[in-house]
């Protein structure tokens, strides 16, 4: 396992093995980890009302979970990570968007 962080913000931190959502849980705002390998896919998304622009934290509906992002409204991308091992997707925002998505991109776990 390489934990050497190859990206990191105030949101996530991301390694070659995993991703760190930093404020994941509510209300304690404590940390998640998920392996990289549990992803089936992540898809980049144009920030809408129906895809959780507006969603600072919590669930934007049954389905998906959106860790903590008082600034999610500025972003300009959100990416919906679907599990392997569970059924509620990730909604998730970063700093540095173009960055992580080429991140995602050569780890090939972006779905068109």
């Amino acid at each position: 396992m390489d934990n050497k962080p190859i990206y990191h913000d105030s949101l996530v931190t991301i390694t070659a093995d995993e991703i760190v959502f930093a404020q994941y849980y509510f209300p304690l705002h404590t940390p998640k980890t998920v392996r990289l390998t549990d992803i089936a896919a992540i898809t980049v998304c144009k920030p809408t009302l129906w895809n959780g622009k507006w969603r600072l934290h919590g669930t934007g509906n049954i389905k998906t979970w959106f860790p903590a992002d008082y600034n999610r409204p500025r972003r300009d991308r959100i990416f919906m990570a679907d599990l392997k091992s569970q059924w509620v997707k990730i909604g998730f925002t970063v700093e540095d968007a173009p960055l992580v998505e080429a991140i995602f991109r050569q780890h090939g776990l972006i779905k068109e």
